[in-house]
């Protein structure tokens, strides 16, 4: 049995949220449909989130995802929903709830657009639950309240339960959480377990796609061919699905950025210090480190050191 800690492709969470919203929506807010006008496409303000907050290095301990949305409601008014993804805390370090005040109020100075933010906490830490950010001087007193969903206390059997497509998202993070030293095969297992779940519920090809991409590479495998093992698997299952999904759409991206232009000028030129920058990108989006190395010459060790 694996002794380290596996590895979480927590960048994923951008993306299959984005893939994924309405569902997200439904599965928070219980009101969404009264609310929300879900007929109307969502605007990813990924540009405009990084403009008012640059992209730094994380402190060490805590890592984290953020997506900025505007939504319509059903009154034909636009609204802005925050989703902040805490993968991993640092106890005595978590400044989260200031955190989540200062996007609110650069948000709103911004645009002036009213916000609900959700702190989504995929962390391992029991006593880390923020969920109120106050200040109190000398009778001047603020209180900033935002909505917060701890995936370590959901109950697998709740999950399990709810045909939300969202729900196996939630319960592949737990299970992540609850297996840190499990072996491969018993990985595996659980991947095909919450690949049945993703079948038993209904979404289209693309979302059912996205779901596949982030059980399958959300949590590593130590040894990379069980990995090849497992798709066999699947491919044996149903056969391979040619739909666009979480991989394909980081990918996607990454040529519209003209990264993948830049990769095969610089593997032809042979630039090590190219190839490195490259690789580097691609890990920032979130693609798996196997498809780095491929698509790099860079050995799977190189890109985890980066």
């Amino acid at each position: 049995m694996s002794q380290r800690r596996r590895r979480v492709d927590d960048p994923l969470w951008k993306s299959i949220l984005e893939q994924t919203f309405s569902h997200f929506l439904r599965f928070i807010f219980h009101e969404e449909d009264a609310v929300f006008d879900l007929s109307r496409p969502f605007d990813y303000l990924d540009k405009e989130f990084e403009q008012l907050f640059p992209p730094e290095s994380n402190r060490k301990g805590v890592r984290y995802v953020d997506k900025l949305v505007k939504v319509f409601l059903k009154d034909g008014s636009e609204q802005f929903v925050l989703c902040h993804v805490e993968i991993q805390s640092s106890k005595g370090n978590g400044d989260l709830a200031e955190r989540m005040f200062r996007y609110f109020y650069r948000i709103w100075d911004r645009y002036k657009v009213p916000i609900t933010a959700i702190a989504i906490l995929a962390d391992e830490n029991g006593s880390y639950r923020p969920e109120v950010y106050r200040q109190e001087f000398m009778g001047t007193s603020l209180r900033y309240d935002f909505n917060s969903y701890k995936i370590m206390d959901q109950e697998e059997s709740v999950l399990r339960s709810n045909k939300n497509p969202f729900s196996v998202i939630v319960l592949t993070a737990l299970l992540a959480i609850k297996n840190k030293k499990i072996s491969d095969e018993g990985l595996k297992a659980i991947k095909h377990d919450l690949y049945d779940e993703m079948i038993n519920r209904e979404m289209d090809k693309d979302t059912r796609q996205g779901l596949y991409d982030f059980l399958t590479y959300y949590v590593s495998f130590d040894n990379e061919e069980v990995l090849g093992i497992f798709e066999k698997e699947i491919e044996t299952k149903i056969g391979r699905s040619d739909t666009m999904g979480t991989q394909e759409y980081l990918l996607d991206k990454a040529e519209k950025k003209g990264i993948q232009k830049g990769i095969q000028k610089g593997i032809e030129k042979g630039k090590r210090e190219e190839a490195i920058a490259i690789a580097l990108e691609f890990k920032k989006m979130g693609l798996p480190i196997a498809d780095i190395a491929k698509g790099t010459g860079l050995s799977i060790e190189e890109i985890e050191k980066l």
